[in-house]
């Protein structure tokens, strides 16, 4: 879980992935036979096909992976006269979910040691002064003030409009549920270089995309689709895991512990009912656990890959997860091993 450790704690929101794609060069170094950054941003990673008989090898076919390397975070929004700090976020937050929070604030994308450490809470009364009106408010993000605890002189010297700015949270394991920030989607990530290194051989060019902006409309997979013009994509995201109290069975949309999620569709895609099929067949040969899902509401990177070119033949692999979109998101660690799992079962055996 070391690897997955990193990739939960390096900070890379929407339009400032820089570190996270860093790192998963440094990781990809040995495993892939290209790596490149495309105009967008999005890091494409190309391990050639090893076939078990390269005599009886014809054209390989093209499999894209799209995993989404950005998380949800914020970015400066203004800084006032006293030094405090506004945001904006950008992805999807709850905020009754930011209160009393310490955050990273990084005034320069590639460089870890000019960060500085704040803390996040609304602006306004504490509780022992606030009036019953006042403490039934949930704040806005717009309300959301950053403490630097430094002079606003120091303050406007080291920070300015447009840094990055990440919630911390620690990484560990509770049960049997791994936690912390951004396993949307570096799980799918982690998933890309673990579900490779369990490959010994197969017959497809096998892109791997890390994709960049997904958290904002799903961005930098459109382009990389267009440009790469594979045969199959696959994409790669955690899911809702809502089977806690207070929400239905029916509602759950996957189960921690069930395995792998075949995503059916969503608000913005259908997954290739053939390729769900192929998916199915191959987690039943080799005994990983799947469960079929589909989410009412939200969307992936399969949207934009799906409609990219001439079109694109997509299904999306997701791996259910708790207290989604929080500092708190839970992946049971089995339904990690049968995303993998299945993923490198899949590209063995696939060819043309």
């Amino acid at each position: 879980m070391e690897l997955l450790k990193q990739l939960s704690q390096t900070p890379g929101v929407p339009g400032q992935e820089h570190r996270i794609r860093q790192l998963i060069t440094e990781q990809g170094k040995d495993l892939f036979d290209e790596i490149y950054t495309d105009r967008m941003g999005s890091l494409i990673a190309l391990r050639k096909a090893r076939p078990k008989n390269p005599a009886k090898a014809g054209q390989p076919l093209k499999v894209m992976i799209a995993a989404h390397m950005d998380q949800i975070g914020f970015v400066v929004r203004y800084i006032d006269d006293k030094g405090f700090l506004r945001l904006q976020n950008v992805g999807g937050f709850d905020t009754r979910n930011l209160f009393a929070r310490l955050v990273t604030v990084s005034p320069d994308v590639l460089d870890p040691s000019k960060d500085i450490t704040g803390i996040l809470n609304p602006g306004g009364k504490p509780v022992h002064i606030a009036s019953d009106e006042e403490r039934k408010k949930i704040p806005d993000v717009h309300d959301l003030v950053v403490d630097l605890g430094l002079p606003a002189r120091e303050v406007k010297k080291r920070v300015k409009i447009g840094d990055m700015v990440t919630l911390q949270a620690d990484f560990q394991q509770v049960g049997r549920l791994i936690v912390g920030q951004a396993m949307d989607n570096r799980v799918a990530c982690w998933l890309c270089i673990r579900s490779l290194q369990k490959l010994k051989h197969h017959d497809c060019d096998i892109y791997c995309v890390f994709t960049v902006q997904e958290e904002v409309g799903c961005r930098g997979a459109g382009p990389a689709a267009a440009a790469l013009e594979p045969d199959i994509a696959i994409s790669l995201d955690t899911t809702l895991a809502v089977d806690t109290p207070g929400v239905s069975d029916e509602q759950a949309v996957s189960k921690a512990g069930e395995g792998a999620g075949l995503l059916v569709l969503d608000s913005t895609v259908i997954s290739d009912p053939l390729l769900l099929a192929d998916f199915e067949a191959v987690a039943k040969k080799n005994e990983i656990k799947v469960q079929r899902t589909l989410l009412p509401r939200g969307g992936n990177d399969a949207a934009t890959i799906q409609r990219a070119g001439h079109g694109v033949r997509v299904i999306t692999i997701v791996c259910p997860t708790r207290y989604i979109h929080t500092v708190t998101e839970a992946i049971d660690k089995d339904d990690l091993h049968a995303c993998r799992d299945l993923i490198a079962a899949y590209l063995a055996q696939v060819k043309r």
